[in-house]
């Protein structure tokens, strides 16, 4: 997908990042951090909603995210998952950014946690190919296992699939994962909007 599509998409006022807040902080070792529930007190607000206030904001972040069209497209491809829905979540994860780190230590583009890079061979976390391809991986068992239900797969992928598991295989009652599940879904069908009509 073309950076200048994304870009309208968060720049457009009715879909994509309409209602979703993206705030960051740089930590001490020079790593910016991205989440859409601040949780530590170092976060401060990247956009807002509406984003066309901050227009210029997500271009810049956004900026590299072409260069990694081939990696999500080649693993989209071979697990069988659309290309949009992997943009949709990196937007989420990590803003296109291949050095993120959460707070509980997931790792690059697609916030990999460390149980999940070893579960899928991945030998360095923060290289955007093997990253992509292990988050896409992942997705791909999460839609097996959850019958194609987004709603539980991304549920899965931002809090683990022992706690889906553990609130009766629904999305558990985290305020992150409750705010995650619709911002993904939001995005991805923008992008599939955005897909059909380019």
């Amino acid at each position: 997908m073309p950076l200048r599509v994304v870009v309208a998409l968060l720049a457009a006022g009715g879909g994509g990042l309409a209602y979703a807040d993206i705030y960051s902080f740089v930590d001490s070792s020079g790593v910016t951090h991205f989440t859409n529930v601040p949780v530590d007190g170092r976060y401060r607000l990247l956009l807002s909603s509406p984003p066309e206030e901050r227009a210029e904001r997500p271009q810049g972040w956004l900026a590299k995210s072409a260069e990694f069209d081939p990696y999500i497209e080649r693993a989209a491809r071979s697990q069988s998952v659309h290309p949009e829905l992997v943009r949709a979540v990196i937007v989420v994860e990590s803003a296109f950014n291949p050095h993120a780190v959460s707070k509980r230590g997931a790792v690059g583009l697609m916030q990999l946690r460390p149980a999940t890079a070893r579960r899928y061979g991945v030998a360095d976390a923060f290289d955007p190919e093997q990253n992509i391809a292990a988050g896409v991986h992942y997705l791909r068992d999460l839609l097996t296992r959850y019958g194609n239900n987004l709603e539980l797969t991304l549920a899965a992928y931002n809090a683990g699939e022992d706690a889906v598991e553990r609130y009766g295989h629904s999305i558990p009652p985290f305020a992150e994962t409750r705010h995650y599940v619709p911002t993904v879904l939001r995005i991805y069908r923008s992008l599939l909007a955005q897909q059909r009509q380019g």
